[in-house]
């Protein structure tokens, strides 16, 4: 038996590990001490550490005990609608396929950020992803930023080329996406498929439509991204809109079977009676929604239609135009689907056009006939005229595409596209043209514009549009298109001063939107915009009260999200939307039907109380308290150093390496200590 003075560095001792002898690196006698044989645990432990451990994990399941801790962590003063949002209906839900479809304005972003927040500090998520038409995406994460404390990161192409490991999206816990971006490039697709996410949010999810057609469907690309990518990569799905219902009753039901394909599954083929979707959606009108006193958080909204009749010139104009148009569709019956299609949606705009405004026709007709001119001079050179491609256009996006690409593609098919296969018919097509062009004109310049008129006396003569002292209210006028746009910022221009009008349209680049939106809101001799549907994505305009469709949208959606620029949270002013139709046109037969359900919509009052009322109940105000008291002991007992500057402020001298987090933007919750940290300069 060996002692222990013979162990020692250098020597070889068996019966240590198994039966073969092991040697002995090194030795540290002063290290060993007997043990008194007493209890394997004892109390005399330093009783700070144990209270202070004891109140993280505490802090860390403040959720048990404050069932709302997003809301009392947060920049945000949440309605009733959007408690019961997060808390009733999709909290209960999990794991979560659902839509939230209430009427625009109503907050949906800040029911996504209390919802994401809330499972950031339940543990229940680590990564998400924001997918968001492009022009919305610096929106969200704004809104995230300030309201939530949330650092979402924008995927852009710089940032998918540098990424480290090949695949940004696993590089980015916290992502917001455009939907276009993910939707037509396939390699992105490809290493989204590769990725796994605790919740996908999807905003204005009515543009990943389907439709049937013929008794097939016709899946449009960001359908196929939502029904084959988003949906399978994500425990939670969450999709937003405010118009999931474009009337059609088979294609909401394609629609809600990217949530849940099981159920709507071969709605296609059984779905003449509408579809139970309680369970997996919600959807509130505002007249639904009430504050916490019971009334009503909306002020009224009403909606009125302004007939009034062409005079014998625009009648005659728009006779002529119709004629062509029509003769035009008949000879492209004989084109190849995809040319078929390019020139009848470029006639369809020409009439759309030939509605709008002396301006508009009489432009859009002149830059056609120059178009068809540079044709025939190439044809003359030797090319024939069934070479020419028809124009990028793809119909499976046109009623969803973001408003500055819509316009663009507008311009250059309604340009382009021709049913013309020969010279001789090109010759008469210009012809034609010609005299269309020369018909436009002289309505023009006659001075006589029965829909100016029209708007002139709403902007003089109607009460609504002046205050209480006799200034001027803020009105917004949209139109479908720049020619009448340019027109009218002359026409008001000269009736009320050109200082007055600005304009907002989609070929503007955002910064400079983001400038005459400021403008119209702050400037007090600003009193009217007039925009294109530029300025009914994603802008809140509440500033105003009053709202003109100089020019009516062919996709109803647009309408309700027009109003909403103005009729939303925030609004304390009656709204008033006036629409002018010309009521002998085959646009005013269409939109005569719409305009009605819509004033019928408006009067009914919301019944609904709000049933938990009483219940909700904001009684845990010294959270901040304690989770400061927390932070300050805990952040000193490892090293930090902190220094009050005045009452609730502090400065942060020194934060030792062991609190360092190595990605800035990583979710701060994985410890108490880390989660109090990027908010303690606000409690108190």
């Amino acid at each position: 038996m060996a002692r222990l003075e013979e162990i020692t560095a250098g020597a070889r001792v068996a019966g240590i590990a198994g039966g073969s002898p092991v040697s002995v690196v090194a030795e540290d006698e002063e290290r060993l001490h007997l043990s008194d044989g007493g209890l394997p645990w004892s109390f005399d432990a330093d009783a700070s550490l144990m209270r202070l451990a004891s109140e993280a994990y505490r802090i860390n399941l403040a959720h048990v005990f404050d069932p709302y801790l997003a809301v009392h962590t947060s920049s945000v003063e949440p309605l009733p609608h959007q408690i019961t949002a997060v808390y009733q209906e999709m909290l209960s839900r999990m794991p979560l396929r659902y839509i939230l479809a209430d009427d625009p304005g109503a907050g949906k972003t800040i029911m996504t950020g209390l919802l994401i927040k809330e499972l950031l500090v339940r543990g229940d998520l680590k990564r998400c992803l924001i997918v968001s038409p492009g022009n919305l995406a610096e929106q969200w994460q704004d809104e995230l930023r300030d309201k939530f404390n949330l650092r979402f990161e924008i995927l852009t192409n710089d940032r998918i080329e540098s990424a480290a490991t090949g695949n940004v999206f696993t590089e980015m816990d916290l992502c917001i996406a455009r939907l276009d971006k993910l939707s037509r490039n396939e390699n992105v697709q490809n290493k989204l498929r590769a990725t796994t996410w605790d919740l996908i949010v999807c905003d204005e999810a009515h543009k990943m439509s389907a439709t049937i057609w013929g008794g097939k469907i016709k899946r449009t690309e960001r359908f196929k991204l939502g029904e084959e990518v988003l949906s399978h990569i994500t425990r939670h799905f969450l999709l937003l809109t405010a118009t999931p219902h474009n009337g059609k009753e088979k294609d909401f039901q394609l629609f809600m079977s990217l949530i849940d394909p099981d159920q709507f599954e071969g709605a296609e083929r059984n779905s003449q009676r509408a579809a139970d979707v309680s369970h997996v959606m919600r959807r509130l009108v505002k007249e639904d929604l009430l504050k916490f006193d019971g009334t009503p958080l909306f002020p009224a909204r009403k909606a009125s239609t302004v007939n009034y009749d062409l005079s014998p010139q625009e009648e005659a104009l728009y006779a002529a135009v119709t004629k062509y148009v029509q003769e035009e569709f008949n000879r492209a019956d004989s084109l190849d689907d995809k040319r078929k299609n390019a020139v009848g949606f470029a006639l369809t705009i020409l009439q759309r056009r030939l509605a709008s405004s002396p301006e508009a026709i009489c432009e859009s007709l002149k830059r056609r006939r120059e178009r068809m001119e540079k044709r025939l001079a190439e044809e003359r050179l030797g090319r024939r005229a069934g070479e020419y491609a028809a124009p990028a256009y793809d119909d499976d996006d046109y009623d969803e595409m973001p408003s500055e690409e819509l316009e663009d593609t507008e311009e250059q098919v309604v340009d382009q596209a021709s049913a013309a296969q020969t010279i001789e018919e090109l010759k008469a097509e210009i012809d034609t043209l010609k005299r269309l062009e020369r018909t436009a004109d002289d309505v023009r310049h006659s001075g006589e514009d029965r829909k100016w008129n029209e708007l002139s006396k709403l902007l003089q003569d109607d009460g609504n549009m002046f205050g209480a002292e006799g200034t001027r209210e803020k009105l917004i006028i949209f139109t479908e298109h720049r020619d009448t746009l340019r027109y009218l910022e002359k026409k008001i221009g000269n009736l009320i001063g050109a200082e007055a009008v600005v304009t907002i349209h989609g070929g503007m680049h955002r910064d400079e939107r983001s400038r005459v939106e400021k403008q119209f809101k702050q400037d007090k001799d600003v009193r009217i915009l007039v925009a294109t549907d530029a300025a009914g994505e994603g802008i809140n305009l509440q500033r105003a009260h009053l709202m003109v469709n100089y020019d009516l949208p062919w996709n109803p959606n647009r309408l309700e999200q027009r109003f909403g620029r103005i009729h939303r949270i925030g609004q304390t002013e009656v709204c008033h939307l006036w629409n002018l139709v010309a009521k002998e046109t085959r646009e005013g037969m269409v939109f005569q039907r719409l305009l009605e359900k819509l004033n019928n919509e408006s009067e009914a009052l919301g019944g609904k109380v709000f049933d938990v009322l009483g219940k909700l109940t904001f009684n845990n105000k010294s959270l901040p308290h304690f989770i400061e008291s927390f932070f300050l002991e805990a952040f000193q007992s490892v090293g930090g150093k902190i220094h009050q500057r005045k009452h609730g402020r502090y400065e942060i001298k020194f934060v030792p390496s062991t609190l360092r987090l190595d990605e800035p933007n990583a979710a701060c919750y994985t410890s108490p200590l880390s989660w109090t940290r990027s908010r303690a300069h606000e409690w108190s």
